[in-house]
């Protein structure tokens, strides 16, 4: 029988605020290596070059995104009918691709950095910052994976504390390298942006060895890791891959989408893009309830409908539209109303070009906020239930649209920035249209894969 309706916004709160404090300590990371490196005496240039290394590591993201989708959404699967063997072994495989793909990622990364940068946008002192800052990141791509992964799994088997608990001791480590190495605090020399790379990795690896330790010692009864290498199961390559690579899909072309405002911005003045870095920290920052919200309803749709319960599926759907909203509009109403503020806080000099650029770009973020709630939870009900194509579907509609509204707003209309960025915002609106479509379609809890 299902669960009654009355207890899963419980539910649904109870996974979803490890998801949110982990989240928050993971954007957390990078907000910090960006305050930091804005009191540098090159910080216009150190600005810039993270915002265009930002960019590509998104960019990078994009197979991991994908093998990550597959696994969580096949073990929430087989978690929720309770069948163990299917979760150990696509635990173990998916573990296997990504190390490789960690590896495989992180030599081309390294290899096409610069001239990745390059063709960007990025050049002089901007170019030597953001490809300086990238290089220990990508060497140490797979450990990114890994705690992306694990952190994945364990949301997957509705175990969000450890992953909480281990990103705090992580980000503690963080703070503190980025403290001695960035500026060159308590008589450590001052390496800059390479400091802060150095700091993010090491929260990476501490994250990752931390997780390992404690499954390896039974902290978690569902899922036991192994690392014994086997062979590549094709069939199960396969269906992450059919589940995956929507998923994946999607992630490439929100990058084109943010590639193509970052272009568009770069011809119209550098500094907008280091602005645009800076929105990018605020945004990952203050979305992160919402997508934590929504990795939780993805999680428990996957669940409900291994167990085949779909009432309940559809009722974590509503909730987590309900939350979702809520908490994102809750959120936008201080972002909106003290964009200045927030932007001091990255030592941005007021009155400056950059100063005005940040507001205009924070303030937009903010006033999308509320209708991006209700997608991102509609999004993770399409995750968790496998109907990743349909996301996908309408994830490209919406930036054919968006990418040559961005380009008539910002140039021909003669808006500038402002209407570059504008566009993003907007195109949100139609996602949600359709998203609430196809969720009363109903079509998207008959997909997905076997438990």
């Amino acid at each position: 029988m299902s669960a009654p309706e009355a207890s899963i916004p419980r539910r649904l709160w109870s996974l979803s605020w490890p998801v949110i404090g982990l989240n928050v300590l993971n954007v957390l990371a990078l907000a910090v290596d960006t305050a930091m490196c804005g009191r540098l005496p090159n910080a216009e240039a150190a600005l810039t070059g993270l915002g265009f290394a930002t960019q590509l590591v998104f960019l990078l993201m994009v197979g991991m995104m994908g093998l990550l989708v597959g696994s969580v959404a096949l073990i929430a699967r087989a978690h929720g009918a309770k069948d163990r063997e299917r979760v150990d072994h696509v635990l173990a495989q998916s573990l296997q691709l990504t190390v490789i793909l960690g590896v495989v990622v992180g030599v081309l990364g390294n290899v096409l950095a610069e001239p990745t940068m390059r063709l960007l946008g990025a050049r002089g002192e901007a170019l030597s910052e953001g490809v300086t800052y990238l290089r220990p990141l990508l060497a140490a791509t797979a450990f990114y994976y890994l705690s992306l992964f694990f952190a994945g799994v364990l949301r997957g088997v509705g175990n969000t504390q450890l992953a909480f608990a281990v990103a705090l001791v992580a980000n503690l480590v963080n703070v503190a390298i980025n403290y001695c190495l960035i500026l060159g605090n308590l008589g450590f020399p001052s390496l800059g942006v390479f400091g802060a790379a150095i700091g993010t990795v090491s929260s990476q690896v501490t994250s990752v060895v931390l997780i390992v330790v404690m499954l390896r010692r039974g902290a978690v009864d569902a899922l036991t890791v192994r690392f014994t290498p086997r062979r590549i199961d094709g069939a199960l390559a396969r269906e992450l891959w059919k589940v995956g690579f929507p998923a994946a899909t999607d992630l490439v072309i929100l990058n084109a989408s943010f590639l193509s405002i970052l272009g568009m911005l770069g011809r119209i003045d550098q500094v907008a893009v280091a602005a645009h870095g800076i929105g990018l920290r605020i945004q990952a920052l203050a979305f992160v309830p919402g997508l934590s919200i929504s990795q939780a309803v993805g999680a428990m749709v996957g669940n409900a409908l291994g167990a085949r319960r779909v009432d309940e599926a559809r009722a974590v759907t509503r909730a987590g539209v309900a939350l979702c909203a809520l908490v994102m509009t809750a959120l936008a109403i201080p972002i909106v109303l003290g964009a200045q503020p927030i932007v001091s806080v990255f030592d941005v000099p007021a009155g400056t070009p950059l100063e005005r650029y940040s507001i205009e770009w924070i303030q937009l973020l903010g006033y999308g906020m509320p209708i991006v709630g209700v997608h991102v939870a509609l999004t993770g009900m399409l995750r968790g239930a496998g109907a990743t194509w349909t996301s996908l579907q309408i994830n490209l509609v919406t930036t054919v649209v968006q990418i040559p509204m961005s380009w008539a707003l910002g140039f021909p209309l003669g808006l500038g920035a402002w209407g570059v960025w504008a566009a993003f915002p907007i195109s949100f609106v139609l996602k949600t249209v359709i998203d609430v479509f196809v969720y009363r379609r109903g079509s998207w809890a008959r997909v997905g894969t076997r438990a």
